[in-house]
């Protein structure tokens, strides 16, 4: 719920997470034009219109809707309980706090799509539909209900593998995604709301898209209809190839609203290929903060265009810092790769590997410069510590909140806590996810320990200080 003093500036991303009957087919219909009588009939543009064709939709729906399936999961989900501790009614656990909340288990049930890329059993879909589940049900287009196992799952690019006990099942064919052209017909089959089997098509709207809270792959932005329970679908060429993972939503309302957004299937069988090899994923490590390059730093840098990675920070020990990388440089280039935004940066070296030698072209002190990374790993506890603070810190105030990371401080122009998500009286409010977190009672907050003391002084009502986009509002939150 949004208050009439705030005005939103950004859509709110949805990620689907399930599942659904009936499938969808297209026609075109082409008119004619009325003409005057005895006037000379111009035929010429409606005969180039009627040669051309769409792709048969109807064909590839035929050919390789068998191969989709839809997938039911339940199982339980831990919640943090109130142990006593005042500030649980305000944001349950904090790292370093007095002990460990006790928790407690609650139901969780869900659907999604996927698809068989081996006929004895293999299935993608996304890493988001098969969280937390305890039992995983794939149900095919003949009826069939079988069992599944999950292989393994990579939260950080949202991709899963799941295996079922069948054979000389219907396959899919999988498409060069390099081949894949912006404005070319694409067909997405799956199961929204439940509806198994649906089929909705479109055309490709990007490539290479960075989403802002997901810089590990580079998404196909399509404005095929897709919905939650669409996750994990297919999206097929126009020659019925898979050439995506059908993923993520922008949605002021958390349905369709003709932004849709895949994984590109070479990203998708990299990580299936680790999955099956070797049971995990690894993702490799340079060790730098980047920022974006706005047409200021371009002219203060004497870059020739607003473009590239600029290094605000380098890590010690890391392969950056091995490399030469120095905070100032602009990458502009990864093994001959232009790198356009900060994001590229991102999921270039995400989606490369531990050990992997990479050329980077950069640009110091008004000249090219070229240096040679060895890339690092992530390490498994640092992985698992950052999962677990995104899990935190949540409670009756309804806030996740995290410190902001340099870049964003830059692009904010301010010091403050992101928040993560906002449910119950904040969200009630109007405080949403994106919005940062200025100060509280007129406390300026930059650490989860002054937001606790803060609270400590607090009576039925706080005022939160947020800040979004440019704007900045304190909004009265009630907690008493």
């Amino acid at each position: 719920m949004k208050t009439s003093q705030m005005k939103p500036s950004r859509l709110v991303m949805a990620l689907l997470a399930a599942g659904a009957i009936g499938g969808a087919g297209a026609t075109a219909v082409i008119g004619g034009v009325s003409m005057a009588a005895g006037a000379p009939a111009v035929s010429a543009p409606f005969q180039a219109a009627s040669q051309s064709t769409l792709p048969n939709f109807a064909q590839i729906t035929r050919d390789y809707g068998p191969a989709v399936v839809n997938i039911s999961v339940s199982g339980t989900r831990k919640v943090s309980a109130d142990d006593g501790d005042p500030f649980a009614q305000f944001f349950g656990q904090f790292p370093g706090g007095r002990g460990q909340m006790p928790s407690r288990e609650v139901p969780m049930r869900g659907e999604g799509s996927g698809f068989i890329v081996n006929s004895d059993g293999i299935i993608l879909t996304n890493a988001h539909v098969v969280q937390d589940a305890k039992e995983v049900t794939v149900k095919l287009t003949d009826r069939r209900e079988f069992k599944a196992k999950v292989l393994g799952s990579d939260p950080q690019t949202d991709v899963a593998v799941i295996k079922i006990d069948a054979r000389n099942l219907p396959t899919v064919k999988v498409g060069d995604v390099g081949q894949l052209q912006v404005g070319e017909w694409v067909l997405a089959i799956g199961s929204p709301y439940g509806l198994e089997n649906t089929a909705t098509a479109g055309i490709v709207s990007a490539k290479g898209r960075s989403l802002p809270d997901d810089t590990s792959v580079p998404f196909i932005q399509t404005d095929v209809a897709v919905n939650p329970g669409n996750s994990g679908g297919p999206l097929f060429n126009d020659r019925g190839e898979v050439v995506g993972i059908n993923s993520q939503i922008y949605s002021r309302t958390g349905g369709f609203q003709g932004l849709s957004f895949s994984i590109p299937i070479d990203v998708a069988y990299k990580i299936k290929d680790q999955i099956l090899e070797h049971g995990k994923v690894q993702h490799a490590r340079l060790g730098v903060t980047v920022q974006e390059v706005n047409q200021d730093l371009a002219d203060s840098f004497k870059l020739d265009s607003p473009s590239g990675a600029l290094v605000s920070s380098v890590e010690k020990g890391s392969a950056a810092a091995k490399a030469g990388l120095q905070p100032g440089d602009v990458v502009r280039q990864i093994d001959g790769k232009t790198i356009v935004s900060s994001g590229d940066l991102a999921s270039t070296i995400t989606l490369a590997s531990p050990g992997e030698k990479i050329k980077l072209d950069i640009w110091r002190n008004g000249a090219h410069k070229e240096l040679v990374a060895t890339l690092g790993g992530i390490p498994a506890d640092k992985a698992q510590a950052s999962a677990g603070d995104q899990e935190v810190q949540r409670g009756q105030l309804g806030l996740a909140l995290r410190p902001l990371s340099p870049q964003e401080q830059q692009a904010a122009g301010a010091e403050g806590l992101l928040i993560e998500r906002s449910a119950g009286p904040a969200a009630k409010a109007g405080i949403e996810p994106g919005d940062v977190l200025l100060s509280l009672n007129g406390v300026p907050v930059h650490n989860i320990g002054q937001v606790k003391e803060a609270l400590s002084k607090a009576g039925k009502t706080v005022a939160l200080l947020v800040q979004r986009g440019e704007d900045k509002i304190f909004v009265p939150v009630q907690i008493g």
